[in-house]
Order: C-alpha cells, then sequence, then structure tokens
C-alpha cells in the first residue's frame, strides 16, 4: 500500500494453497477501492466502497474462479427454502462442475474492462487460481494483460505457477507469500476448534485453511482406512480399489504422494514429514524397498496430478494408482 500510486496493472500473486491467498487479494483490493483509508493505507471498513464489498458486489470488482469452486461454496452457503430451488440445486449437480476457466468467461469481461470506475479507486479483476485457465482462456486474457485500460488492473492468484503459460508470468510482476510459522497457524487453528491442529498442518504443508478444511467432513476416517491398507505387508490393490471407489480421486491421489515422499524420507533421513502418526510403518515399509524404484513412484504420482481431476476413467484410474503402488511394494518396476 505504500507504493500505491505505482502498482503495476499485473500482480501474480503465488504460494501453497490453502495459506489465505485470496483473503489477502481481497483485503488488498479492498484497499485500493477504500474512500477513506487508515494512516498504513489498508480499508477504513467503513466507507460506501467497503459496504459494497462486506456484501460482495462492489461494482469496480471482479473474480473469476473455476465453476467447481463456486458450485462447492454455493452448496455450502445455500438454504434450500423451497421444493424449486432444491430442484435447481440437485440439476446443477447432474452436470459435472468445469474445473477449468474457459473463454467465455474471459471474453465476458470486456465490458466491464472498458467501463468507467464507479469509485477512484479504479477496478480489479482476480483470477483464482490462474493455472485453470484453458489455454484458449489463457490466450484471451493476454491482450488484456498488455495493454489494459487505465485504472484496471489484474491480480492472478496461483497455487502452482509452474503450470501457468510464460507468456502470461512474463506481463505480471510476482508477489511469494509464505505460510504463517507452524507455532501461529498450530494456535490458530486451536482458536478454530480443530480437533487435530499438528496432524493436519503436517497432512497440508503447513497450510491452516486447508487444514481447517480438514475437519469439516470424512478425511480422517478415510485417510485411517487408505493408510491402514498401505502399511500391511501383503497389500491388496483392488480390494482397497473396490473400498474407495466414492472417494475424491484428488485426495486417494494426495495421500498416495504423501506416503511416497515420507518413504523417501525415513529411506534416507530417518524422518517423516505428512504422516507422523504412521512413522514406524512407513520405516518399516521404506526399509524393503529399493530407493531409486520409490523416488520413480513418487515422480510418476506428481504427473498424474495434470490428469486426476479429469480421468477417463475415474475407476480404472484408482485401480492403477493402488496396482502401481503394489508393484512397488513388490520391489518390481512400475511404468
Amino acid at each position: 500500500m505504500v507504493r500505491k500510486a505505482t502498482l503495476p496493472h499485473a500482480l501474480l500473486i503465488r504460494g501453497g494453497e490453502g495459506i489465505g491467498k485470496l483473503d489477502f487479494v481481497r483485503k488488498l483490493a479492498q484497499s485500493l477501492a477504500c474512500d477513506s483509508p487508515t494512516a498504513n493505507g489498508t480499508a477504513c471498513g467503513e466507507c460506501q466502497s467497503c459496504r459494497w464489498f462486506a456484501a460482495g458486489s462492489h461494482p469496480d470488482y471482479r473474480e473469476l474462479r473455476p465453476e467447481a469452486v463456486r458450485s462447492v461454496e454455493a452448496d455450502d452457503g445455500a438454504d434450500a427454502a423451497n421444493d424449486e430451488l432444491a430442484d435447481e440445486a440437485i440439476g446443477r449437480r447432474r452436470r459435472k462442475p468445469s474445473e477449468e476457466i474457459k473463454i467465455e468467461e474471459v471474453r465476458a469481461l470486456r465490458d466491464f474492462i472498458h467501463l468507467s470506475a464507479h469509485r477512484s479507486g479504479g477496478k480489479t479483476i482476480v483470477i483464482c487460481p490462474a493455472e485453470a485457465l484453458n489455454p484458449n482462456a489463457a490466450n484471451a486474457l493476454l491482450k488484456n494483460l498488455e495493454e489494459p485500460p487505465a485504472g484496471t488492473r489484474f491480480i492472478l492468484i496461483s497455487h502452482r505457477p509452474y503450470r501457468l503459460p510464460a507468456t502470461i508470468i512474463s506481463r505480471c510482476q510476482q508477489i511469494a507469500l509464505a505460510p504463517p510459522t507452524a507455532a501461529i497457524a498450530e494456535q490458530w487453528l486451536r482458536e478454530q476448534g480443530a480437533a487435530e491442529p499438528v496432524l493436519s498442518l503436517a497432512q497440508t504443508g503447513n497450510a491452516p485453511l486447508a487444514a481447517l478444511q480438514l475437519a469439516a467432513d470424512e478425511y480422517w476416517a478415510q485417510r485411517k482406512m487408505v493408510l491402514g491398507a498401505l502399511s500391511k505387508r501383503h497389500f491388496n490393490a483392488l480390494e482397497l480399489a473396490e473400498a474407495v471407489r466414492d472417494y475424491p480421486l484428488p485426495r486417494l491421489l494426495g495421500w498416495l504422494q504423501r506416503w511416497s515422499y515420507d518413504l523417501l524420507l525415513a529411506k534416507s533421513t530417518g524422518r517423516v514429514r505428512y504422516n507422523p502418526d504412521y512413522e514406524a510403518a512407513l520405516a518399516q515399509t521404506a526399509a524393503a524397498l529399493d530407493a531409486l524404484k520409490l523416488a520413480r513412484y513418487h515422480r510418476l504420482l506428481v504427473g498424474w496430478q495434470r490428469i486426476v481431476h479429469h480421468p477417463l476413467n475415474p475407476r480404472l484410474f484408482a485401480e492403477q494408482l493402488l496396482l502401481s503402488y503394489a508393484l512397488l511394494s513388490r520391489n518390481e518396476e512400475v511404468a
């Protein structure tokens, strides 16, 4: 805010998922638009502009987010007041929401970009996460990033900036946001009523917002079942695949990634990072595995992250994940 007058027209805010980047950007946009900012430049919270932000209806602010993210948030906050609204919600669920930001959504910004701002703070467009832009949408955004009208700024938020096209990155000034310290994050989680703050932070790489979300669903029971199966000496891939057929694939892949990372860490240093409650099982399993094959397996899982949200056949994908671990557990080469 000290250099408010000289901020670039395009910012790329990057950092781990679940550390509060979107909250930070919303506060930044509110502060830039505030009619009566405080002495340090932050939003006053009381002016007309701040009241619009509080209501989620500021005329000079837009967000582009994947339909899947918006649908989850809408479902979480919805109160089906009557049968008609309930039927509409059911209809939305029948069609799988898109995980991408599409070209039509970028083109829909055209009128907003070229309209004059309602207030003196200019207009802000937030794209989160920027890597959700499909190739056509990213190309459509380029021209606006190159030559935006005066008073229009873009703020892109990215959990995985390496997935962004170089042409997008080159047009933005980057700001890296670090996660809070473990002590601060743990204290905050306890204040929110989280039951397993230390283990939750370990699971999410010290991302407090992501850690808080773990307590809101069946995460812990599902994790216990999956990691318990992975810990067994005689691992039955197809049996586990049948048991997890209704689990979210990104969650299953995430568990396998963290498990294989901990196996590598236990093999090389005798420590674990993500699953301290399974440290003994990880040490025993790692001792019997070939380090090179384990490293190749972990790299394979990282590569599969690119297709986990839209596999051709979800059930076969889950079976492939678990059968590949079965091969690893027998010290066979994983293709």
